[in-house]
Protein backbone atom coordinates (compact mmCIF):
# COMPACT_ATOMS: atom_id res chain seq x y z
CA UNK A 1 0.00 0.00 0.00
CA UNK A 2 1.38 3.38 -0.93
CA UNK A 3 2.27 5.67 1.91
CA UNK A 4 2.90 9.38 2.24
CA UNK A 5 4.79 10.75 5.24
CA UNK A 6 4.17 7.50 7.08
CA UNK A 7 0.42 7.52 6.46
CA UNK A 8 -1.56 5.36 4.07
CA UNK A 9 -2.66 7.05 0.88
CA UNK A 10 -6.12 8.54 1.31
CA UNK A 11 -6.00 8.41 5.10
CA UNK A 12 -7.66 11.47 6.65
CA UNK A 13 -7.64 11.71 10.45
CA UNK A 14 -10.62 14.07 10.31
CA UNK A 15 -12.77 11.36 8.72
CA UNK A 16 -12.26 8.91 11.58
CA UNK A 17 -14.86 8.66 14.37
CA UNK A 18 -17.11 11.50 13.29
CA UNK A 19 -19.40 13.28 15.70
CA UNK A 20 -22.42 11.97 13.77
CA UNK A 21 -21.34 8.35 14.06
CA UNK A 22 -20.51 8.73 17.76
CA UNK A 23 -23.88 10.43 18.35
CA UNK A 24 -25.72 7.50 16.77
CA UNK A 25 -23.56 5.04 18.66
CA UNK A 26 -24.33 6.63 22.02
CA UNK A 27 -28.02 6.98 21.14
CA UNK A 28 -28.28 3.22 20.77
CA UNK A 29 -26.91 2.59 24.26
CA UNK A 30 -29.33 1.61 26.99
CA UNK A 31 -27.90 4.03 29.55
CA UNK A 32 -28.54 6.97 27.21
CA UNK A 33 -32.12 5.91 26.61
CA UNK A 34 -32.80 5.32 30.30
CA UNK A 35 -31.25 8.63 31.36
CA UNK A 36 -33.31 10.64 28.88
CA UNK A 37 -36.44 8.67 29.75
CA UNK A 38 -35.94 9.44 33.43
CA UNK A 39 -35.64 13.21 32.91
CA UNK A 40 -38.96 13.03 31.04
CA UNK A 41 -40.53 10.95 33.79
CA UNK A 42 -39.45 13.12 36.72
CA UNK A 43 -41.72 16.13 35.98
CA UNK A 44 -44.63 13.71 35.57
CA UNK A 45 -43.83 12.17 38.96
CA UNK A 46 -43.68 15.61 40.57
CA UNK A 47 -46.99 16.60 38.97
CA UNK A 48 -48.60 13.39 40.22
CA UNK A 49 -47.22 14.06 43.70
CA UNK A 50 -48.85 17.51 43.72
CA UNK A 51 -52.11 16.10 42.41
CA UNK A 52 -52.43 13.25 44.89
CA UNK A 53 -50.30 14.44 47.79
CA UNK A 54 -51.23 18.09 48.19
CA UNK A 55 -49.36 21.24 47.19
CA UNK A 56 -47.16 21.85 50.17
CA UNK A 57 -49.63 22.90 52.87
CA UNK A 58 -47.66 20.92 55.42
CA UNK A 59 -44.51 22.26 57.02
CA UNK A 60 -41.66 21.76 54.55
CA UNK A 61 -38.91 23.01 56.80
CA UNK A 62 -38.96 26.64 55.72
CA UNK A 63 -36.39 28.37 53.57
CA UNK A 64 -36.09 28.43 49.79
CA UNK A 65 -37.48 24.92 49.33
CA UNK A 66 -40.66 25.67 51.26
CA UNK A 67 -41.18 28.88 49.30
CA UNK A 68 -40.77 27.16 45.94
CA UNK A 69 -43.13 24.33 46.94
CA UNK A 70 -45.82 26.89 47.75
CA UNK A 71 -45.35 28.60 44.38
CA UNK A 72 -44.85 25.47 42.25
CA UNK A 73 -48.52 25.11 41.32
CA UNK A 74 -49.03 28.77 40.43
CA UNK A 75 -48.10 28.39 36.77
CA UNK A 76 -46.03 26.45 34.30
CA UNK A 77 -42.97 28.65 34.79
CA UNK A 78 -43.03 28.14 38.54
CA UNK A 79 -43.54 24.39 38.15
CA UNK A 80 -40.47 24.28 35.88
CA UNK A 81 -38.49 26.34 38.37
CA UNK A 82 -39.37 23.92 41.17
CA UNK A 83 -38.43 20.92 39.01
CA UNK A 84 -35.03 22.44 38.30
CA UNK A 85 -34.54 23.27 41.97
CA UNK A 86 -35.09 19.69 43.13
CA UNK A 87 -33.02 18.27 40.25
CA UNK A 88 -29.98 20.54 40.19
CA UNK A 89 -28.34 19.25 43.36
CA UNK A 90 -28.21 15.54 42.57
CA UNK A 91 -30.14 14.25 39.55
CA UNK A 92 -28.49 16.48 36.95
CA UNK A 93 -25.11 15.84 38.56
CA UNK A 94 -25.59 12.09 38.16
CA UNK A 95 -26.83 12.41 34.56
CA UNK A 96 -23.89 14.57 33.47
CA UNK A 97 -21.42 12.34 35.32
CA UNK A 98 -22.97 9.33 33.58
CA UNK A 99 -22.60 10.77 30.09
CA UNK A 100 -19.09 12.15 30.61
CA UNK A 101 -17.65 9.56 33.00
CA UNK A 102 -18.79 6.50 31.07
CA UNK A 103 -17.55 7.60 27.66
CA UNK A 104 -13.87 6.50 27.69
CA UNK A 105 -13.90 4.10 30.64
CA UNK A 106 -16.62 1.99 29.03
CA UNK A 107 -14.55 1.61 25.84
CA UNK A 108 -11.62 0.48 27.99
CA UNK A 109 -13.74 -1.98 29.97
CA UNK A 110 -15.12 -3.50 26.76
CA UNK A 111 -11.61 -3.80 25.31
CA UNK A 112 -12.60 -1.70 22.26
CA UNK A 113 -10.49 1.36 23.07
CA UNK A 114 -7.29 -0.10 21.66
CA UNK A 115 -9.11 -1.04 18.45
CA UNK A 116 -10.37 2.52 18.00
CA UNK A 117 -6.81 3.79 18.35
CA UNK A 118 -5.59 1.14 15.91
CA UNK A 119 -7.95 2.33 13.13
CA UNK A 120 -6.13 4.72 13.67
CA UNK A 121 -8.15 7.44 15.37
CA UNK A 122 -5.83 10.17 16.70
CA UNK A 123 -6.01 10.25 20.48
CA UNK A 124 -6.79 13.96 20.72
CA UNK A 125 -9.57 13.57 18.14
CA UNK A 126 -11.04 10.57 19.93
CA UNK A 127 -11.19 12.51 23.19
CA UNK A 128 -12.59 15.64 21.53
CA UNK A 129 -15.38 13.74 19.74
CA UNK A 130 -16.26 11.76 22.87
CA UNK A 131 -16.35 14.94 24.96
CA UNK A 132 -18.45 16.93 22.47
CA UNK A 133 -21.04 14.16 22.20
CA UNK A 134 -21.15 13.65 25.98
CA UNK A 135 -21.69 17.39 26.54
CA UNK A 136 -24.34 17.45 23.81
CA UNK A 137 -26.30 14.65 25.46
CA UNK A 138 -25.96 16.39 28.82
CA UNK A 139 -27.44 19.54 27.29
CA UNK A 140 -30.25 17.50 25.71
CA UNK A 141 -31.05 15.99 29.11
CA UNK A 142 -31.20 19.42 30.76
CA UNK A 143 -33.39 20.88 28.01
CA UNK A 144 -35.63 17.80 27.99
CA UNK A 145 -36.17 18.07 31.73
CA UNK A 146 -37.03 21.77 31.56
CA UNK A 147 -39.09 21.43 28.37
CA UNK A 148 -41.18 18.58 29.75
CA UNK A 149 -41.78 20.42 33.03
CA UNK A 150 -42.76 23.61 31.21
CA UNK A 151 -45.14 21.77 28.88
CA UNK A 152 -47.03 19.75 31.47
CA UNK A 153 -46.86 22.55 34.04
CA UNK A 154 -48.41 25.03 31.61
CA UNK A 155 -51.09 22.56 30.52
CA UNK A 156 -52.02 21.89 34.16
CA UNK A 157 -51.47 25.24 35.89
CA UNK A 158 -51.60 27.78 33.07
CA UNK A 159 -49.28 30.42 31.66
CA UNK A 160 -48.88 32.82 34.57
CA UNK A 161 -46.15 35.21 35.73
CA UNK A 162 -43.00 33.84 37.33
CA UNK A 163 -43.43 34.40 41.05
CA UNK A 164 -40.88 34.82 43.78
CA UNK A 165 -40.91 35.52 47.49
CA UNK A 166 -37.99 37.94 47.16
CA UNK A 167 -39.35 40.19 44.40
CA UNK A 168 -42.49 41.25 42.56
CA UNK A 169 -44.09 38.92 40.03
CA UNK A 170 -42.16 38.72 36.76
CA UNK A 171 -44.32 38.86 33.58
CA UNK A 172 -44.52 35.53 31.77
CA UNK A 173 -42.48 36.69 28.76
CA UNK A 174 -39.66 38.04 30.88
CA UNK A 175 -40.03 35.08 33.20
CA UNK A 176 -39.33 32.71 30.31
CA UNK A 177 -36.14 34.65 29.54
CA UNK A 178 -35.14 34.44 33.20
CA UNK A 179 -35.79 30.70 33.10
CA UNK A 180 -33.55 30.35 30.04
CA UNK A 181 -30.88 32.29 31.91
CA UNK A 182 -31.19 29.89 34.84
CA UNK A 183 -30.82 26.94 32.46
CA UNK A 184 -27.71 28.53 31.00
CA UNK A 185 -26.16 29.02 34.42
CA UNK A 186 -26.98 25.47 35.48
CA UNK A 187 -25.39 24.19 32.27
CA UNK A 188 -22.21 26.15 32.95
CA UNK A 189 -22.12 24.95 36.57
CA UNK A 190 -22.45 21.33 35.44
CA UNK A 191 -19.29 21.73 33.35
CA UNK A 192 -17.37 21.09 36.57
CA UNK A 193 -19.02 17.68 36.92
CA UNK A 194 -18.43 17.01 33.22
CA UNK A 195 -14.75 17.89 33.51
CA UNK A 196 -14.14 15.83 36.65
CA UNK A 197 -16.04 12.80 35.32
CA UNK A 198 -14.16 12.98 32.01
CA UNK A 199 -10.81 13.15 33.79
CA UNK A 200 -11.70 10.10 35.87
CA UNK A 201 -12.94 8.34 32.75
CA UNK A 202 -9.50 8.48 31.10
CA UNK A 203 -7.86 7.45 34.37
CA UNK A 204 -9.71 4.18 35.00
CA UNK A 205 -11.11 1.19 33.14
CA UNK A 206 -14.14 1.05 35.45
CA UNK A 207 -17.06 3.20 34.22
CA UNK A 208 -18.85 2.96 37.58
CA UNK A 209 -15.71 4.23 39.30
CA UNK A 210 -15.51 7.27 37.04
CA UNK A 211 -19.21 8.13 37.38
CA UNK A 212 -19.41 7.38 41.10
CA UNK A 213 -16.13 9.15 41.83
CA UNK A 214 -17.30 12.36 40.18
CA UNK A 215 -20.62 12.31 42.02
CA UNK A 216 -18.95 11.50 45.34
CA UNK A 217 -16.40 14.30 45.05
CA UNK A 218 -19.16 16.73 44.13
CA UNK A 219 -21.16 15.68 47.19
CA UNK A 220 -18.08 16.08 49.40
CA UNK A 221 -17.58 19.58 48.02
CA UNK A 222 -21.23 20.42 48.83
CA UNK A 223 -20.79 19.15 52.39
CA UNK A 224 -17.61 21.15 52.92
CA UNK A 225 -19.37 24.25 51.62
CA UNK A 226 -21.78 24.01 54.58
CA UNK A 227 -18.92 24.21 57.11
CA UNK A 228 -18.74 27.90 57.96
CA UNK A 229 -15.51 27.38 59.91
CA UNK A 230 -13.70 27.12 56.57
CA UNK A 231 -14.36 30.80 56.02
CA UNK A 232 -13.14 32.21 52.72
CA UNK A 233 -11.81 28.83 51.63
CA UNK A 234 -15.38 27.86 50.75
CA UNK A 235 -15.25 30.34 47.86
CA UNK A 236 -12.75 28.04 46.15
CA UNK A 237 -15.04 25.02 46.23
CA UNK A 238 -16.64 24.19 42.86
CA UNK A 239 -20.09 23.93 44.45
CA UNK A 240 -19.97 27.20 46.40
CA UNK A 241 -21.91 29.18 43.79
CA UNK A 242 -24.28 26.36 42.87
CA UNK A 243 -27.38 28.28 44.03
CA UNK A 244 -26.33 31.62 42.55
CA UNK A 245 -29.05 31.22 39.89
CA UNK A 246 -31.59 32.23 42.54
CA UNK A 247 -30.31 35.76 41.99
CA UNK A 248 -32.14 35.73 38.66
CA UNK A 249 -35.42 35.75 40.56
CA UNK A 250 -34.61 39.13 42.10
CA UNK A 251 -35.55 42.50 40.65
CA UNK A 252 -33.10 43.70 39.50
CA UNK A 253 -31.13 40.52 38.83
CA UNK A 254 -28.37 39.88 41.39
CA UNK A 255 -25.51 38.96 39.08
CA UNK A 256 -22.39 39.16 41.28
CA UNK A 257 -22.41 35.53 42.41
CA UNK A 258 -23.55 34.41 38.95
CA UNK A 259 -20.45 35.96 37.38
CA UNK A 260 -18.19 34.48 40.06
CA UNK A 261 -19.83 31.07 39.69
CA UNK A 262 -19.42 31.15 35.91
CA UNK A 263 -15.73 32.01 36.16
CA UNK A 264 -15.18 29.31 38.79
CA UNK A 265 -16.98 26.62 36.76
CA UNK A 266 -15.18 27.42 33.51
CA UNK A 267 -11.81 27.50 35.30
CA UNK A 268 -12.34 24.13 36.99
CA UNK A 269 -13.69 22.52 33.82
CA UNK A 270 -10.76 23.80 31.76
CA UNK A 271 -8.28 22.42 34.28
CA UNK A 272 -9.96 19.00 34.41
CA UNK A 273 -10.26 18.71 30.61
CA UNK A 274 -6.65 19.82 30.13
CA UNK A 275 -5.47 17.16 32.58
CA UNK A 276 -7.63 14.56 30.82
CA UNK A 277 -6.09 15.33 27.41
CA UNK A 278 -2.59 15.50 28.88
CA UNK A 279 -2.96 12.14 30.60
CA UNK A 280 -4.67 10.29 27.76
CA UNK A 281 -2.24 11.41 25.06
CA UNK A 282 0.61 9.98 27.17
CA UNK A 283 -1.19 6.93 28.54
CA UNK A 284 -0.23 3.37 27.60
CA UNK A 285 -3.58 1.96 26.42
CA UNK A 286 -3.69 -1.81 26.83
CA UNK A 287 -7.46 -2.41 26.96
Amino acid sequence: MAVLDGAATGYRPGRTLTIRSEWRRQASRRRTQLALAFVVLLPLVILAAFQFGGTGDDDNGGGEFSSLVELATSGGLNFTLFTLFVSAGFLLTVVVALFCGDTIASEASWGSLRYLLAVPVPRARLLAVKLVVALAYSAVALLTLAGTALLIGTLRYGWDPLRSTVAADIPAGEGLLRLLGILGYLAVGLLVVAGLAFLLSVSTDAPLGAVGGAVLLFIVSSILDQITALGGLRNLLPTHYGDAWLGMLSTPVQSDDIVKGTISAVAYATIFWSLAFWRFTRKDVVS
